[in-house]
């Protein structure tokens, strides 16, 4: 909206629609009243506009008129009148939509930098399809598609590569159930699911031959992705060991699998190795960890006298530059400290603990780096810290993250884990016929949650009473990381 001197005021965004076929489904829509609103505060602006340069003007008649016509214009916001054109009903919607920014206050407004107004949305998916048809984005950024889509009753598919992007949907999502829920209309639930391992699969060789040369190509990808791994977490290469692939800061350094969850057996495997060669001190980097696998196996570890240090692989690896920038951040996995509460044949969880260990920039780096007068948000240590500089170069930090609950978004509990495998489609090579495959994975059902929106900022600690086989606990930060506890609970 802003005047150039070099070309006409940018009032507008294009939108583009595209078909396979000629064979598509259109309706038109009426145009709604907020948006005739929003064409009468314009032909206000442009009125006042107009009489800018004669409001020094003494020509009464001139006076009067724009009076009159201001009066008029007002009226026709406060009212909800037609002025102009509209003497009747709305008309239909042109191809020119007036849409009002998302204000500070509204309902629905989220913070993510990329959100779409849901009026917008709403226009597109009521004029493109029908109650119980499938809406796709696969840019989803904040879940408007998802949100509306779901308010219009249409089903969805939303998916993004952001964590943070994905943890705003789901919440936003789970707002428009409970409010579905108080209106009395009825909802249907959601699954979330983590298909992210496709920068993963170069690094896969997979084949049901076991010749020699298989052999050879599997054992060359390992090595690729063992040296890709090291490169970024700055480890020297190590051989002669089975479990080990590097050595850093006199740790010894492990890397889990590529293409699956570190286990508990894996993680034998290596405290073995460490008491048969006397090594005490090992950081373990994987992309996933078997769900239950913390704090036990950490105790286990620690009685036997190794010190594991776990870390997880992120994403970055996969990207050159931050690899050769050394700006590929691995951090600890957070743990989570359930209480279980027994009562009358029925279970509630009271969550007592979060730990995390991110570390996301150095502290000494950005205290060099920042400019006088400037300040950075970074994470030391589990810490989110406020680091700025003054006009004379004087560092200050201060800690934003005062308790544990502090880090803690979102929290959620399946009361009845491992009850819903999780089931994909896969075509059989030879018979091409579709198939049902399990993935080795279950469903997190969300059955209880509590989680910060901007009308009800606190969380709830403790969830209301159950009845449960097995209990699963799962934590989402504010980086939109997971974390999930299993526990086993004997109902007496």
């Amino acid at each position: 909206m802003a005047n150039s001197e070099k070309n006409f005021s940018f009032n507008h965004d294009t939108l583009f629609r595209y078909s396979k076929t000629d064979n598509f489904y259109f309706k038109p829509i009426k145009g709604g009243e907020s948006e005739y609103k929003e064409r009468y505060k314009k032909y206000l602006r442009d009125n006042k506009l107009f009489y800018k340069d004669i409001k020094h003007s003494t020509d009464k008649l001139i006076l009067k008129r724009k009076r009159k016509v201001e009066k008029e214009l007002k009226k026709a916001i406060n009212d909800n009148t037609i002025l102009f054109d509209f003497n009747q009903e709305f008309k239909l919607q042109s191809d020119v939509i007036y849409v009002s920014i998302i204000k500070g206050n509204a309902d629905e407004r989220t913070d993510y930098p990329t959100q779409k107004p849901e009026k917008l949305i709403d226009k597109i998916i009521s004029s493109s399809s029908i109650e119980g048809d499938i809406v796709c984005d696969f840019f989803g950024g904040s879940g408007t598609t998802a949100a509306v889509s779901e308010k219009l009753n249409r089903k969805w598919i939303c998916a993004d590569l952001g964590k943070f992007a994905i943890h705003t949907t789901r919440k936003r999502i789970i707002e428009v159930q409970r409010d579905n829920k108080s209106k009395g209309t009825s909802y249907r639930p959601f699954e979330l699911l983590n298909l992210g391992k496709y920068q993963r699969e170069y690094f896969v060789y997979d084949s049901n031959e076991h010749s020699k040369l298989d052999q050879i190509k599997r054992l060359e990808k390992e090595s690729q992705f063992e040296k890709l791994v090291l490169q970024a977490y700055e480890a020297q290469p190590m051989n002669n060991f089975r479990t080990f692939s590097g050595k850093k800061n006199l740790r010894m350094v492990s890397i889990g699998p590529v293409n699956q969850p570190t286990s508990r057996l894996q993680l034998e495997e290596i405290i073995n190795e460490c008491i048969a060669h006397k090594i005490t001190k090992v950081d373990l980097l994987a992309f996933e960890y078997e769900m239950g696998l913390f704090p036990s196996i950490c105790e286990d570890a620690s009685d036997m006298g190794v010190d594991i240090d776990f870390k997880f692989i992120p994403n970055d690896v996969f990207d050159k530059r931050a690899v050769r920038k050394k700006e590929v951040q691995f951090y600890d996995v957070s743990y989570i400290e359930v209480k279980p509460i027994v009562k009358e044949k029925t279970l509630s969880i009271q969550l007592s603990d979060f730990k995390t260990f991110h570390n996301l920039d150095s502290l000494e780096k950005v205290s060099k780096s920042l400019n006088p007068g400037k300040n950075k948000v970074i994470v030391v240590e589990g810490k989110v810290i406020e680091v700025s500089k003054d006009k004379s170069g004087n560092v200050h930090q201060k800690v934003l993250t005062q308790k544990w609950i502090d880090w803690i978004d979102y929290w959620s509990v399946d009361f009845d884990f491992e009850n819903r495998k999780e089931l994909i489609r896969v075509k059989n090579e030879k018979t091409n016929d579709w198939e049902q495959k399990w993935t080795g994975n279950y469903i997190f059902d969300n059955e209880w949650q509590s989680f910060r929106t901007k009308s009800h900022p606190e969380l709830e600690l403790t969830t209301s009473p159950h009845s449960i086989k097995k209990e699963a606990t799962k934590v989402v930060d504010i980086f939109g990381n997971d974390t999930m506890k299993v526990i086993n609970v004997n109902m007496k």
